[in-house]
């Protein structure tokens, strides 16, 4: 199964419990990006506007902290009510601590990867952490597409996961819509978060629907190709 996140970034924050209460039944997670204006050229929201949609809603908050020294924040929005906090590699020099750290706060702990970083950069913590995040689009904008090249480093990291256990789950965000939900679930997603293709809709609560009916699609189609290696 293919976990959908639709991603906050892209609702209309004047509105936001509305624009949540939209997804509500259909999605699995509900994706937070958290940025600083400096490790990503944006500037987002902080532990009170977590803590405000945690109150408005069931689902898990799975916040991505695309910030410098993310270290920092950890316990404060572990407090607001993240479900997960995931982190950047390429922001965090004691990775392993930063790990520690999060699951020390009670939370999940995932770690995320830009286009360009390579996937050796996690090869050491991959039984610590309980989701990778790979950026399908350089970081900092909601709307973005799809970097090609993201589907082979999305293939190569579930190869190198379905060796261990336990497997973390595998998240991809950028640029995800229903022309090309299947083809990276295929490739070995179980999380996707989609922004613009879910509250840039009509039907939000339909879009993740169709958004999961294709990514479930791939999903077997995966599966099927597994079976006839083995």
């Amino acid at each position: 199964m293919v976990k959908i996140a639709p991603s906050v970034l892209s609702a209309d924050f004047g509105r936001l419990a509305a624009e949540v209460a939209k997804i509500e039944a259909a999605a699995d997670l509900l994706h937070v990006d958290v940025m600083d204006g400096h490790f990503v050229p944006n500037l987002t929201i902080g532990p009170p506007v977590v803590e405000a949609i945690h109150r408005y809603t069931r689902l898990p908050l799975d916040v991505h902290l695309m910030l410098e020294a993310p270290e920092r924040f950890v316990e404060a929005f572990a407090r607001a009510g993240a479900a997960s906090l995931t982190v950047h590699v390429e922001a965090c020099p004691h990775l392993h601590r930063t790990i520690q750290q999060i699951h020390e706060a009670g939370v999940r702990a995932g770690v995320a990867l830009n286009p360009a970083t390579p996937i050796q950069t996690v090869e050491h913590i991959l039984d610590q952490v309980d989701l990778l995040l790979v950026m399908s689009v350089n970081p900092g904008f909601g709307g973005q597409t799809f970097i090609p090249f993201s589907l082979a480093k999305i293939e190569a990291l579930a190869r190198r996961l379905d060796r261990g256990e336990p497997r973390p789950e595998l998240e991809v965000d950028g640029g995800i819509h229903v022309e090309n939900c299947l083809e990276v679930a295929e490739a070995g997603a179980s999380i996707l978060v989609a922004g613009s293709a879910v509250f840039g809709t009509t039907d939000p609560g339909a879009a993740v629907l169709q958004l999961r009916e294709r990514a479930g699609e791939g999903y077997k189609k995966r599966r099927a190709r597994r079976r006839v290696r083995v």
